[in-house]
């Protein structure tokens, strides 16, 4: 039994069988998912590559920064520059770096004369729950400021729209500062002596989760006032339902599409956002033996933190474009029609 529902040679759309339609999403999806590897193929190879470039035409010499007061011995000198083979010139360094890549060889760090990944396992992860309870944060406090300034709260937009701005102006470690006096020092309400304990957590990732979630509020609340012109919502009133209702149960879900695709790009900063507030904060992560590398021109230590930051960014935009095809139907439908 065919599935076609109209004939071709009336010169009718051709609407796709249940099968062939699942089919081509699947294609699609494939088609996303390997587009997206070979697109991080390369988006690493070129933020290795300008990393590289840009440490090496910084000033300083890599072998006095290490030495430091020991800077003038050669005896020290030539031992240092032929542990780290920095002897050979830089175009063999960097192609020697990008063959050992793709079997995990990050190098040994310079400074803490230790294998880089070992030093990155160890690092990542209170960075990533960092940047992680920054994104719940972050769109926690974006549906909250939209429905907060909804429908019948209209009237608080000009002040809410205020403080969005002086939040989105304010860079995340200064909000983080201002938190620690305030919040920390002043009122006792967070405590940071334990870094690992769940208080501790609370003023970092909020520092970065107010700016970016008055960023997303004003995309979500932009998306959601142009969906409540739509004719969906004309039949939703018509149907009894209040504006309230319409707003929090249909609006909004066509206002989050375009949150979660500038999600997926702020995922990305909010690694580099973590490493700075991290230094304000005190905690282990990344920011600490970044911010190390960096003062000693440790070229594999900083190349691995810019792969795990650039893979993170990568990872991130992936897994949004599959959750908008998965929550967006014309967005389905659009790839589908592509296949």
């Amino acid at each position: 039994m065919q599935h076609l529902v109209s004939d071709t040679s009336l010169g009718g759309p051709v609407e796709q069988a249940p099968e062939a339609r699942s089919r081509a999403q699947r294609s699609a999806l494939i088609r996303l998912i390997v587009s997206r590897i070979l697109g991080a193929v390369f988006v690493l190879w070129a933020a290795v590559t300008l990393t590289f470039l840009a440490v090496h035409a910084t000033p300083g010499d890599t072998v006095s920064l290490l030495l430091g007061q020991n800077r003038d011995d050669p005896v020290l000198r030539a031992r240092t520059i032929a542990r780290w083979g920095l002897d050979h010139p830089l175009w063999y360094q960097y192609l020697l770096y990008l063959v050992r890549i793709p079997t995990g060889d990050l190098g040994v760090s310079y400074t803490f004369s230790r294998p880089v990944t070992e030093l990155l396992a160890e690092s990542i992860g209170p960075t990533l729950q960092l940047a992680g309870a920054a994104t719940v944060g972050a769109v926690i406090i974006a549906y909250l400021i939209t429905l907060g300034t909804s429908t019948r709260l209209r009237r608080l937009r000009p002040v809410s729209q205020v403080i969005e701005l002086v939040l989105l102006s304010a860079p995340a470690f200064w909000i983080g500062i201002v938190l620690l006096l305030v919040l920390s020092f002043k009122l006792g309400w967070f405590s940071i002596v334990d870094p690992n304990s769940p208080q501790a957590l609370v003023l970092p990732a909020l520092s970065l989760a107010l700016p970016i979630g008055c960023y997303l509020a004003q995309i979500l609340r932009d998306g959601a006032d142009r969906a409540m012109e739509q004719p969906f919502a004309l039949t939703s009133r018509s149907r009894g339902l209040s504006e309230s209702r319409v707003y929090a149960g249909h609006a909004l879900k066509h206002g989050t599409v375009p949150v979660i695709t500038v999600l997926g790009l702020i995922i990305g900063s909010l690694i580099g956002g973590a490493v700075v507030v991290e230094q304000v904060f005190g905690r282990a992560g990344l920011g600490q033996i970044a911010v190390q590398a960096v003062n000693v021109k440790d070229v594999p230590l900083i190349l691995g933190v810019t792969i795990v930051a650039t893979a993170a960014f990568v990872i991130a935009s992936t897994l949004v474009d599959v959750a908008a095809l998965a929550i967006d139907p014309r967005l389905r439908a659009a790839s589908t029609a592509r296949s």
